[in-house]
């Protein structure tokens, strides 16, 4: 007896070193165990040979598409503008700084205006994501067919169909700071740390397409259970780093209230893309930003592009090998309005053009026997729009200091989307 509960342990305890060292970029690929999903047999193929009961599928061995969608998610969320809500202008006459625009800004986009020479802006913010689909598929119920190895007419015929879950939900704090090189040249830098919690779970069901003997193929424990159905789970959470990003912007142009600003954005690789906290890329982005400020409204304009390096989540998380990461098309346009001295409205649209990504689409499965049909997904490769619309606040309590509330929802289908994200923040002016 003793022998046997200390097995046990011996299980429990190597179970629970394997989970441990699970990569969250892996979970999906292993959920069904390294081996990948294998199901029961007491029959023997007519040679007298074990009978093999190995099922194979494109989505459990390298869900790419996901670790794909997810990477390019966190290459390009709108992080909160590093650009201050108070923009000052030196004022030659008086030799002093004041203040160059009524309203405080964008919350999510930019405007061309710059903070001021050595003029300093810190600031802080909560996003939450709580992903729900991927290419208008909800993840909670993903429908996948699973073919026999080296599929054939007979016992080969049968599937296994599953419906599989997957809860996404990514919480970023994001630290950012702006300072005043010169009277129109900017440099900004923002450091978020990153925590993603991951489940996959899959409910498995034996299809009987070829076979009639439920000892063929059978998730129960043999001798008389020969159960058809089974369900696997996995989860994890990592909290760390995300990918740190450098900006620089530079005003060249402004002329009654009008402006015109060029910038460049180096993103690093600095969270841990194994366990889903950065995109596993170096990034480079250029934009140019055009804005306006009409007593209480400024609109505003921004166009960019991204360059994308490699990443393990474009390639293969089960080998280690890189691909490209799809570069992106940045185009921003909204407004802020002041309503009061304290009070500023902000509305923006956020659009990417994600080129040559991969996507996950609905698809059919038609068995051999050449009737039935289950559900299924999968695997392409095209560009696509990523498009999301956004309303917020900032709001000046006292002095220098600023309340940022702002809701992202999306527009479209495309990527890996959550319906709605929060974000609050502070910023604050030196």
């Amino acid at each position: 007896m003793r022998t046997r509960m200390a097995v046990v342990a011996a299980l429990l305890v190597f179970a629970a070193a394997e989970a441990a060292a699970q990569s969250l970029a892996q979970l999906i690929p292993n959920l069904f165990g390294t081996g990948g999903l294998t199901v029961r047999s007491e029959t023997q193929l007519p040679d007298g040979s074990d009978h093999s009961a190995h099922f194979n599928s494109s989505f459990q061995r390298s869900f790419t598409p996901f670790n794909t969608a997810l990477a390019s998610q966190l290459a390009a969320v709108p992080l909160p503008s590093p650009a201050s809500g108070f923009t000052f202008t030196l004022d030659s006459s008086l030799g002093v700084f004041k203040r160059s625009t009524q309203s405080f800004g964008p919350i999510l986009s930019d405007r061309a205006e710059t903070v001021g020479k050595r003029k300093l802006a810190v600031g802080f913010s909560f996003q939450y994501f709580n992903f729900d689909s991927i290419d208008g598929l909800d993840i909670r119920s993903v429908p996948v067919v699973f073919t026999h190895d080296d599929p054939a007419p007979g016992g080969r015929a049968d599937l296994v169909t599953t419906s599989n879950s997957i809860q996404l939900k990514l919480r970023q704090f994001t630290t950012f700071l702006n300072y005043g090189l010169l009277d129109r040249l900017d440099i900004s830098l923002a450091i978020p740390v990153v925590s993603v919690d991951l489940t996959a779970t899959s409910t498995a069901t034996i299809q009987r397409i070829g076979t009639t003997n439920p000892a063929t193929h059978f998730f129960g424990r043999g001798g008389g259970d020969y159960g058809t159905q089974a369900t696997f789970s996995r989860s994890g959470t990592k909290t760390g780093l995300g990918d740190v990003i450098l900006r620089l912007k530079g005003n060249v142009h402004e002329s009654g209230g009008t402006g015109l600003a060029l910038g460049g954005e180096l993103r690093l690789p600095t969270g841990d893309e194994e366990n889903l906290l950065g995109s596993g890329a170096v990034g480079g982005a250029g934009f140019l930003v055009f804005s306006s400020s009409h007593k209480t409204l400024s609109p505003h304009v921004k166009i960019g592009y991204q360059w994308n390096g490699q990443s393990v989540l474009a390639g293969d998380v089960t080998t280690g090998a890189k691909g490209d990461l799809a570069d992106q098309l940045i185009y921003d346009v909204g407004a802020d309005l002041g309503v009061s001295k304290s009070l500023t409205l902000a509305v923006d649209f956020h659009g990417r053009r994600v080129i040559d990504g991969q996507r996950l689409v609905a698809d059919t499965f038609p068995a051999l026997d050449g009737k039935s049909t289950f559900a299924d997904v999968d695997f392409v490769k095209g560009s696509f729009n990523l498009v999301d619309g956004a309303v917020g606040f900032k709001f000046n309590p006292a002095g220098n200091l600023l309340i940022d509330v702002n809701v992202l929802f999306k527009l479209n289908d495309s990527g890996l989307r959550d319906k709605v994200t929060p974000l609050v923040g502070f910023e604050y002016s030196f």
